[in-house]
């Protein structure tokens, strides 16, 4: 509907639902790769496409067409897949949702991984990487997690330690979502320095893959740094995460009002330099 279309700025392609527009999309823009605004309210220009397959990784879910990004995460990918692809077990990775052609919100799913620095990681070892496309569509990750999230279970190994640890150590990174228990045996199994531990922070989820988030590359003035975590090393954040699975505090007596739902973002809500993307063939 949209693909074909060069966005002038007129009032109704603004008020469309920014998911539609940039979810219609199969390519990349003709532009000088750049990320535009926040992780979860912008766009790419000059995204590239992770190949959906490599010496020490493949894309999963080629139908959703997410497997792209700035060429800075194209690089982080590679370079991870080959440290896990030392690991026994191992001989590389499986890659989940990066970004649209030209990021942006998704048709469905997640709130970031619009600006081509985000990228899901499937816990599942790779052991094979010859799968085919149909393969790929039904393989599905294992849950790393027991007890609702507060503790892992038994398909947790040192491996996945070292692996999540190589990629929080990596320079580029931001910031990686985990499950609260994975980042409470972290702490525990660690012995050495402890400073990469900042960047594993517990989130919902994130059982079945964690999630990687890059800084915004040098001199991408376009680009929103998400603010830093806290100081120290999120250990007994991660704790208090467990404590309130495993002791749920009890619902108020009265449900608090229900706030207005969110409307879907628009064109109109994203940095100025999204409509560019959007019209670049």
């Amino acid at each position: 509907m949209f693909a074909g279309a060069t966005l002038a700025p007129t009032k109704s392609t603004a008020e469309t639902a920014a998911k539609q527009l940039f979810g219609a999309e199969r390519a990349g823009s003709a532009q000088k790769s750049a990320p535009f605004g926040s992780y979860a309210k912008g766009c790419l220009a000059g995204g590239e496409q992770l190949s959906q397959t490599g010496p020490t990784w493949q894309a999963m879910r080629l139908s959703r067409n997410r497997n792209w990004g700035h060429p800075e995460l194209i690089d982080f990918i590679k370079d991870l897949s080959r440290k896990a692809a030392r690991q026994p077990g191992w001989n590389g990775l499986y890659i989940g949702d990066m970004s649209q052609p030209r990021g942006g919100p998704m048709l469905t799913g997640h709130r970031s991984h619009q600006i081509g620095l985000d990228a899901d990681i499937w816990m599942l070892p790779a052991k094979r990487l010859n799968l085919s496309a149909n393969q790929r569509e039904s393989i599905s990750s294992i849950s790393m997690r027991r007890a609702k999230g507060a503790f892992v279970n038994t398909s947790w190994t040192r491996a996945h330690h070292e692996i999540l640890k190589a990629a929080a150590k990596d320079k580029r990174v931001a910031r990686i979502f985990v499950f609260p228990g994975a980042k409470v045996q972290m702490c525990k199994d660690e012995k050495g320095n402890r400073d990469w531990l900042r960047k594993i922070r517990p989130w919902y989820g994130h059982h079945y893959h964690f999630h990687v988030r890059l800084k915004c590359p040098k001199g991408m003035r376009g680009c929103v740094d998400q603010a830093p975590p806290p100081p120290g090393d999120g250990c007994q954040d991660a704790v208090n995460w467990v404590n309130d699975i495993l002791n749920p505090k009890p619902a108020p007596p009265t449900p608090p009002k229900p706030s207005k739902p969110r409307g879907p973002l628009t064109l109109a809500d994203l940095p100025n330099q999204c409509r560019s993307v959007l019209s670049s063939r």
